[in-house]
């Protein structure tokens, strides 16, 4: 049996288990990839929401960082909650250390439960150094807007978090009062491709880490961009539809729904 590919992931750590690091490595693990980890941040929060921060040294993110690509060779690095600015100007070093590694971003900047993550010296980080240096970032509609400042519609808005320098966008609908979520992929050379999905009843922690670290699994493994993030986007619908309840207040998703569904 072949080894499975190794993803590189920094985030943040959520005690909780729903989302961060370990649904990181839940969703990559479940997809037959390998997860090693770096944590940005520290946090105190439960499944009812975020009560504190605790951003890691630079020093330390970029030692740990740079030990495991030399340790591991990963095929891609998957980024989430970032907790801080030198945090994000560590990642931009680090790849351009490492151009050839594809850089898949999740621009956390608020938890689930709309608490914000990010302070203008990171967003500026994000806008100007971490985000023309990816492949591809997943912001939901909110994060789109903080990123480029503006609200407009979804072409428009599109275009100006390309306009940012990421190759690929995936903007996510799961804050509009629709029916359906839809989420739109654009790609820097014009293209643009659409997916609705049923709307879930509930409140989940960590679909947004799901979603991509499934889609950094899948190109791993080989899977056209276009290709992995449509998979990803049906791992996670399917994951939440099978949440749990780990705690008191937001559903965790069952990342693993399939190996147990007996």
């Amino acid at each position: 049996m072949p080894n499975p590919p190794i993803i590189l992931c920094i985030g943040g750590h959520d005690p909780s288990g729903g989302a961060g690091i370990l649904a990181d490595a839940e969703a990559i693990r479940a997809a037959g990839g390998f997860a090693v980890t770096v944590i940005t941040a520290l946090t105190d929060q439960d499944t009812c929401g975020l009560r504190q921060l605790y951003p890691q040294p630079p020093a330390q993110i970029a030692a740990q960082c740079q030990a495991l690509i030399a340790d591991s060779a990963p095929s891609v690095i998957k980024i989430g909650l970032l907790g801080s600015a030198a945090a994000a100007a560590v990642v931009s070093e680090l790849h351009d250390a490492h151009p050839t590694l594809p850089l898949i971003l999740d621009p956390v900047l608020a938890t689930g439960c709309g608490q914000a993550v990010a302070d203008a010296a990171l967003l500026r980080e994000l806008r100007e150094r971490l985000i023309p240096r990816c492949t591809l970032i997943t912001p939901n509609v909110p994060e789109a807007v903080a990123l480029t400042t503006h609200m407009s519609s979804p072409a428009e808005l599109s275009a100006r978090v390309l306009a940012l320098g990421s190759r690929w966008a995936l903007i996510t609908g799961t804050h509009a009062a629709t029916a359906q979520v839809t989420n739109r992929l654009y790609g820097a050379d014009g293209s643009e491709q659409a997916w609705e999905w049923p709307r879930l009843p509930n409140d989940y922690h960590g679909s947004g880490c799901t979603l991509t670290s499934a889609i950094a699994v899948r190109l791993a493994l080989g899977m056209p961009l276009v290709d992995a993030v449509a998979a990803a986007q049906q791992f996670t619908w399917e994951s939440l539809q099978a949440a749990f309840r780990s705690g008191r207040c937001q559903l965790t998703p069952n990342r693993f729904q399939h190996c147990f569904s007996a």
